[in-house]
C-alpha cells in the first residue's frame, strides 16, 4: 500500500513539474511573441509616417478614377452589340448567374488583402504591409491612368444587360450640378456604362496575383492566383460584363505597366535576409557583436562588402592579402 502511494504521489509530482516547466515556456514564448508583436507594430506605424503620403495619393486616385468612370455614363449611348469572339466561344451566363464573376473577384480582392495584413509577426511574410500597398497603388494608379484615358476616346455601346437598349439605366439624363457627378451613390457604381476599356476587375486581379507572385511564399497559391485570373477573365466575357478586347487589353497593358514600374521603383527590403528594419533584441545584438569579435580575431572585416582575403602570419595581416614568409630560424 506503501508503495503504491509513493509511486501515485511520484507520478502526480512529475506530472506538476513537467505542467511547470510548460507553463514557463508558453510564457518565455509569449513574452517573445509580445514583443516581436510590439516591435513589428512600431515599425509599421514609422514607416506609415513616413509614406502616408504615398498610401493617400493611391486612394484618392481610387475615387478620381471612380468619378471619371461614372462621368463617362453620361456620354453613353446604347446600341447593338458589337460582334465578340468570346460572345461566340463562351455561353451567356444570364442575369441569374452573372454574379458568379463578382463572387470570385470578392474572394480575389479579399483574399489579396488578408494576405497583406496577416499577422506580421510570422517570419513567412517577405515583406512590410506599409511598403507592399505603396507599391501596390503605384501599379494601379498608372494602370488606371491609361484606363481613363482609353474608355474616354472611343465609347462602345455595353454589352451589361443594364446598358442595352430600352434599359433604363443605359442612359443618364444630364447632371444638374457637378455634385451629381463626384458624389457617386453604391448603385450608380454597381450599374455604370460606357467604362469598357479595359476591365478594371481585371487591373486588380492581375495587380494582386503578380504581387503576390514576386513577394509571397507559398508556390501552390501563386499557381492557384493565375487559374482564378483565368477563370475570372472567362466569368467576365461569359457574364457579358465586358468585351473580349477590354478582358485581352487588360492582360497585356497592366502586366507591362506592372512591370516597367516595378523597374524603377526601389526594391523593397525582405524581413527574411536580414535587411529587416525591425530593432535588434538583446540576445541578436549580443549575438552580432560576438560574430563581428569573431572576424576581427580571425583577421576578417567587419564589412561585408570587404571580400579581400587575408592570411595571419606571426600575428600579422598584411593587407593586399599576400602571405609574408618570416624566417624565425636565427
Amino acid at each position: 500500500m506503501e508503495v503504491v502511494e509513493e509511486f501515485g504521489f511520484e507520478v502526480i509530482w512529475k506530472w506538476l513539474l513537467r505542467a511547470f516547466k510548460m507553463n514557463l515556456y508558453i510564457g518565455r514564448e509569449a513574452s517573445k511573441l509580445w514583443k516581436r508583436f510590439c516591435a513589428e507594430i512600431s515599425t509599421e506605424i514609422s514607416l506609415l509616417i513616413e509614406n502616408w503620403k504615398y498610401l493617400l495619393g493611391g486612394l484618392i486616385f481610387q475615387y478620381i478614377h471612380g468619378v471619371a468612370a461614372h462621368g463617362v455614363h453620361y456620354i453613353h449611348r446604347p446600341g447593338p452589340i458589337l460582334q465578340d469572339v468570346g460572345f461566340f466561344l463562351l455561353p451567356e451566363l444570364g442575369q441569374d448567374k452573372a454574379y458568379l464573376s463578382e463572387t470570385l473577384f470578392t474572394f480575389i480582392f479579399l483574399s489579396f488583402v488578408a494576405w497583406s495584413f496577416h499577422p506580421f509577426i510570422l517570419k513567412s511574410k517577405k515583406v512590410y504591409t506599409v511598403l507592399l500597398w505603396c507599391r501596390v497603388l503605384a501599379f494601379l494608379v498608372a494602370c488606371q491612368i491609361l484606363r481613363i484615358l482609353t474608355f474616354y476616346s472611343t465609347q462602345l455601346p455595353g454589352p451589361n444587360y443594364h446598358c442595352r437598349e430600352g434599359s433604363r439605366l443605359a442612359t443618364l439624363p444630364p447632371p444638374d450640378n457637378a455634385y451629381e457627378v463626384l458624389l457617386m451613390n453604391f448603385r450608380g457604381v454597381l450599374y455604370g456604362c460606357g467604362d469598357l476599356i479595359f476591365s478594371s476587375h481585371m487591373i486588380f486581379t492581375l495587380v494582386f496575383v503578380r504581387s503576390y507572385q514576386k513577394y509571397g511564399t507559398q508556390r501552390f497559391i501563386k499557381h492557384l492566383a493565375w487559374l482564378f485570373a483565368v477563370i475570372q477573365s472567362l466569368l467576365i466575357i461569359a457574364s457579358r460584363k465586358h468585351y473580349t478586347v477590354d478582358v485581352v487589353v487588360a492582360w497585356y497593358t497592366v502586366n507591362l505597366v506592372v512591370f516597367f514600374v516595378d523597374k524603377n521603383l526601389p526594391e523593397l527590403p525582405d524581413r527574411t535576409n536580414g535587411a529587416a528594419l525591425l530593432p535588434l533584441s538583446t540576445k541578436e545584438r549580443d549575438t552580432k557583436s560576438r560574430d563581428e569579435s569573431h572576424k576581427l580575431l580571425n583577421g576578417n572585416s567587419v564589412d561585408p562588402t570587404d571580400r579581400r582575403q587575408r592570411t595571419q602570419v606571426n600575428g600579422k595581416i598584411p593587407e593586399d592579402g599576400n602571405a609574408v614568409h618570416v624566417n624565425t630560424t636565427p
